[in-house]
């Protein structure tokens, strides 16, 4: 089928959600992308953080093929082998005791919002509990996830959300003091906001977090749905602080393209009970065995220590186009997470247009940001090469 008859069948049949780009993509190797046509794409967006291992790993496809012959779903009412395993892997690597698998990182919030509800109504019987978000956060766009989310543009038509959630400024502890009270369960906070605009959170802000909720015995909850899993130079962003959560989420690289997420938390804060929460898909022995060998690789390939290294040489290279163009007024982030932000002429949104006509792929974030998240298997000649495809566009 032809590039056009496809995006016209798309545009007549699915729901228009998403203001998608005249490209329609058909294969991957390694950190390319192919059109339908056969041009070929650097990509540094990795399907928004996904692709860690690029893609056609031939490692990954053969687990996920050989789990596919064997067994890809039963329901959770019968216990799987792959959902073991890698249970008990993500344990290991993230220093929590229990995990719920779901389809996606927006359930994994979700599942997240219930428990520290669940857990402050365990102490008090009480149903009025409220939870602490950050403005310019964002976490999913489901009705409880879009009710963490602190920005308006994407809750405004769609409320009321649910009750009982105030807004305290990123990196600004005393903001978070201003809004506990005895009815506070939980602090939830990306250790590192990506959509919001590239901000990693500060040091003293999360150990400030941290001993707030050990005094007032509320739950932190950390949302590594994106900056997780190697991107930051660290398995999980929070392991730079040294600082753990009591509720971690996880998706994206996870499945490194298929839809597998989990929300973990500590053996004290495990208050979900047989019929608190359910799910039919989550967990189920292919995305599991997917997932399991994703950490494999991860660990083998010490993809992290990777990602600090090349992350590195990508910031030098980045802040060398800064100087070279005034167009960018900002750079900032850490490992294969960070961004350009550009003055209010230059829309972000028209340098991804042009990059493709260059043969890259990269996206945009929240306050006229280019972000940067390639695939975790990146070299420095990769790097080198986007730069000169983004210099082209900026010229």
């Amino acid at each position: 089928m032809k590039k056009t008859e496809i995006i016209e069948k798309a545009e007549a049949n699915l729901l228009h959600t998403y203001n998608r780009f005249p490209v329609v993509l058909d294969r991957g190797e390694g950190v390319y992308l192919y059109d339908c046509d056969g041009k070929q794409y650097l990509d540094f967006a990795a399907g928004i953080a996904v692709f860690a291992l690029g893609y056609h790993n031939p490692d990954f496809d053969n687990a996920v093929k050989a789990q596919a012959d064997k067994l890809v779903h039963t329901s959770n009412l019968f216990y799987n082998e792959p959902a073991a395993e890698t249970a008990e892997k993500l344990n290991r690597l993230t220093g929590m005791d229990r995990v719920f698998f779901t389809n996606s990182g927006t359930e994994a919030i979700e599942g997240a919002i219930k428990l520290a509800r669940k857990y402050a109504y365990n102490k008090d019987g009480c149903t009025d509990h409220e939870i602490i978000a950050m403005n310019h956060s964002f976490h999913g766009r489901s009705m409880g996830a879009l009710s963490v989310t602190g920005k308006a543009a994407y809750q405004d038509p769609f409320k009321p959300l649910i009750g009982g959630v105030k807004f305290a400024e990123y990196n600004d502890l005393d903001s978070v003091k201003d809004l506990v009270t005895d009815k506070t369960c939980a602090v939830i906070l990306e250790t590192f906001q990506g959509e919001g605009g590239i901000y990693p959170a500060e040091e003293g802000f999360l150990k400030g977090l941290r001993r707030i909720c050990d005094e007032k015995d509320i739950l932190l909850i950390f949302d590594e749905i994106q900056c997780g899993m190697g991107r930051t130079g660290k398995m999980f962003c929070y392991q730079h602080y040294g600082v753990e959560p009591d509720v971690l989420t996880v998706a994206k690289a996870l499945g490194n393209g298929l839809p597998v997420g989990a929300f973990l938390c500590k053996e004290f804060a495990a208050a979900l009970v047989p019929g608190d929460h359910g799910t039919t898909y989550g967990g189920n022995p292919l995305v599991c065995a997917a997932a399991g060998k994703v950490l494999d690789l991860f660990e083998e390939r010490k993809l992290p220590e990777h990602a600090k290294e090349v992350g590195e040489y990508l910031y030098q290279q980045l802040e060398g186009l800064k100087e070279r163009h005034s167009c960018i007024k900002d750079h900032r982030g850490m490992g294969l997470l960070q961004g350009l932000e550009f003055v209010e002429s230059t829309p972000v949104g028209e340098v991804c247009s042009k990059a493709q006509d260059q043969g890259l792929i990269v996206i945009s974030a929240s306050g006229n940001v280019l972000r940067f998240v390639p695939p975790l298997i990146v070299e420095k000649e990769h790097v080198d090469e986007m730069i000169r495809k983004l210099e082209n566009c900026l010229d």
